[in-house]
C-alpha cells in the first residue's frame, strides 16, 4: 500500500514518512497543495494537512473527490484546527477521516489500517450482487450503479449504504453506524453520520424513491425501507 503524506511542515512530513515505512507501507511526500494533486493518483490513501500555501487541504479534498480518477482514494484530514465547523466542512468536502494535531501515532496509524480495510472490501461468492430497483451494488467489485450510470461514492458512503441496503427495516442508531462502518472506535460525534446519509440521499436524487428509502428514525438513527 503506497501512503501519501502532504504537509508543509518539514518535521511533520519526516515523522509521517518514518513511522509509514516501519509499519510497511510505501510513502509519497508533499509539501503543498499542488504537489498533492499532482501525486494523489498514484496513492491508495491521502494524509492531508488543511494549512498548505497556495491550494489549501480543503480545496485539495475537493479536487480529488471531484475527479473520478481520484475519488474513490481515500482521504485522512490532518489539522491543527479543533473547531467543529472545519470538520464538518472536510467531511462534506468528502473527507474519509479527521484527524486534529497533535495525535498520537498508534491512533493514526490505527485509523489507516480501518480506512485501507474499508476502502478494499470482499464479499462470499453467494451474496456478490444486490438490487433494488435500479439500484444494483456489486459487492465484488466494491461498484453501485444506478441503472447505467456509476455511482460515485466514497469508501465511507458504500459501507453505509450496503449496510442499511442489506438489512431492510432495521433502525441503526448513529452510534451503531459510527462503529459498524468507521470500524474502531471513532474520536468524534454522530455528526459525522449524518453527514454521509446526506451525501448518499444527494447522490441518489434522481430516483427520489430511492433516496427517501434512507429514512430518518426520530431520536435514534436510520433505516432503509424497501418500497422500490
Amino acid at each position: 500500500m503506497k501512503i501519501l503524506a502532504v504537509d508543509d511542515e518539514d518535521s511533520i512530513r519526516e515523522l509521517l514518512e518514518l513511522q509509514l515505512k516501519r509499519n510497511g507501507y510505501e510513502t509519497l511526500t508533499a509539501a503543498d497543495g499542488q504537489a498533492a494533486l499532482e501525486q494523489a493518483a498514484q496513492a491508495d490513501l491521502v494524509l492531508l494537512d488543511v494549512m498548505l500555501p497556495g491550494i489549501d487541504g480543503f480545496e485539495v479534498c475537493r479536487r480529488l473527490k471531484a475527479d473520478p480518477s481520484t475519488q474513490a482514494i481515500p482521504v485522512i484530514m490532518l489539522t491543527a484546527k479543533s473547531e467543529e465547523i472545519d470538520k464538518v466542512l472536510g467531511l462534506e468536502l468528502g473527507a474519509d477521516d479527521y484527524m486534529v494535531k497533535p495525535f498520537s501515532v498508534r491512533e493514526l496509524l490505527a485509523r489507516i489500517k480501518a480506512v485501507l480495510r474499508r476502502s478494499q472490501g470482499s464479499q462470499p461468492a453467494a451474496e456478490q450482487q444486490l438490487t433494488i430497483g435500479p439500484l444494483v451494488m456489486d459487492f465484488s467489485s466494491y461498484t453501485a450503479r444506478l441503472g447505467s450510470e456509476r455511482l460515485m461514492l466514497t469508501p465511507k458512503e458504500y459501507e453505509l449504504l450496503k449496510l442499511l441496503v442489506t438489512n431492510p427495516g432495521r433502525a441503526f442508531m448513529r452510534d451503531e453506524l459510527l462503529e459498524r462502518v468507521w470500524g474502531y472506535e471513532y474520536y468524534g460525534d454522530t455528526r459525522t453520520v449524518d453527514v454521509h446519509i446526506r451525501h448518499l440521499r444527494a447522490k441518489l436524487a434522481a430516483i427520489p424513491e430511492l433516496a427517501e428509502a434512507i429514512e430518518t428514525v426520530r431520536g435514534v438513527g436510520y433505516r432503509f425501507v424497501r418500497g422500490i
